[in-house]
């Protein structure tokens, strides 16, 4: 086990930010780099914690100069779950009835909006992966004065006709019964790392199975998941909002990712006024060790170019 946590950083520790946003709610993060370099804030998608953020990302980005937070979403991790909401209905909101949506990703947006005013940050570069970037996007549209870049990856617009997964990978991941013990959570994780994952970058298993583990124990709430997708699904195409954008934008997509089709990617960039699209050969729906020291170059240099001006 010892190797297998050898990924994680034990210096980098939880903090809690109480009362955060319109809702009034906890907000779990983990902050790296001097805290008066630029700002560097990280939302993550459906099922995810912070710490599915890899560390030797995280390094890379603070080696650039910048200071990296990364956090739990509401209904994620450490953060406040919304146990007493009404039961999620995925399939009668994927149908048109959105009456069991407890939130949308405007109300998440508020959320990491809410974070930045209780760590007293005026405005952060913000970086979202696939659910975090529908709701980075959220951001930028509804409170743009905050968001000084947008990096949108692996994500779409809302727009159905876009980016949507294989038919074949629903069927893998989603079909069956939820897994209920930590093994199945981390039986699980590795199936959709085989179905999702990048295959010019392979992944590390080990880590993959650590990494569930550790999400499984920080928290497993699978009803808190169902209520992030319902609020996806409520929460519409962003497409029309995103043409008005005025906010400086980096658009990463994998052109292997089965879980989020390029073309959301491609729909994304096409729809914000001077987006800059990057598309990488071979990445799927994943940050696979191969490719985290290029996505930090990446998102490093676009923020580097902004801080110059």
């Amino acid at each position: 086990m010892a190797e297998l946590i050898s990924a994680f950083d034990p210096a980098i520790v939880d903090e809690k930010a109480s009362k955060v946003g319109p809702a009034g709610i906890d907000i779990a993060y983990q902050r790296l780099g001097k805290p008066d370099a630029p700002a560097l804030l990280l939302i993550m998608g459906i099922a995810a914690q912070c710490i599915h953020w890899p560390e030797s990302f995280c390094h890379a980005l603070v080696e650039r100069g910048l200071q990296v937070i990364r956090f739990d979403n509401r209904d994620s991790g450490l953060s406040t779950h919304l146990t007493d909401a009404p039961p999620p209905n995925l399939p009668a909101a994927l149908a048109g009835d959105l009456s069991s949506a407890s939130y949308t990703l405007s109300d998440m947006a508020a959320d990491a909006v809410g974070l930045l005013d209780a760590l007293r940050l005026e405005r952060a570069h913000v970086v979202g992966a696939s659910m975090g970037g529908a709701i980075a996007q959220t951001m930028a549209i509804e409170h743009p004065e905050r968001v000084r870049s947008l990096t949108s990856m692996m994500s779409t617009t809302g727009n159905l006709s876009v980016g949507q997964a294989a038919p074949e990978v629903l069927r893998e991941l989603f079909g069956g019964s939820p897994p209920t013990t930590r093994d199945e959570c981390i039986q699980q994780m590795l199936r959709a790392s085989r179905t999702v994952g990048s295959p010019g970058y392979p992944a590390d298993e080990e880590e993959v199975a650590a990494r569930a583990g550790r999400a499984y124990d920080r928290c497993y709430d699978p009803r808190g998941v169902a209520r992030q997708a319902v609020a996806s699904v409520a929460s519409g195409d962003r497409t029309e909002k995103l043409r008005r954008l005025k906010v400086p934008t980096l658009v990463i997509h994998g052109l292997a990712d089965r879980m989020c089709e390029v073309s959301g990617g491609r729909a994304t960039a096409d729809a914000i006024p001077g987006a800059q699209l990057v598309l990488i050969e071979g990445m799927g729906h994943n940050m696979a060790p191969g490719l985290r020291a290029q996505l930090a170059a990446c998102i490093g240099e676009f923020v580097g170019r902004l801080q110059g001006q």
